[in-house]
């Protein structure tokens, strides 16, 4: 197996949207399976990353200007956000097939 990921691996995406991050890159980065990633959009890329547990940020990033569990709240506001867009989202679709228009 190559560690090389920037030549891209073919996956099917199926009829829910959902794709698999093959094994080789999942190992690489330490995605745990069943488990969580941030998806969002830069540039015109999708980008896909690893959401660290709540163990590993613990801490970890804790200095003298930041309070111990600030990474934690960071991680938590962020799925806050990515939950309202998706409701935000949906709440749309709904209304622009209801044909209410």
């Amino acid at each position: 197996m190559s560690s090389n990921t920037r030549e891209p691996d073919v996956v099917r995406v199926s009829q829910k949207g959902q794709a698999t991050i093959p094994k080789p890159l999942r190992e690489k980065f330490g995605i745990d399976t069943p488990g969580e990633v941030f998806i969002y959009e830069e540039g015109e890329r999708i980008v896909v990353e690893p959401v660290p547990s709540l163990e590993e940020l613990g801490g970890i990033h804790a200095s003298d200007d930041r309070d111990r569990g600030e990474m934690i709240e960071t991680v938590r506001e962020r799925k806050r956000e990515e939950m309202e867009r998706d409701k935000e989202r949906i709440d749309r679709l709904r209304s622009s097939g209801s044909g209410d228009e």
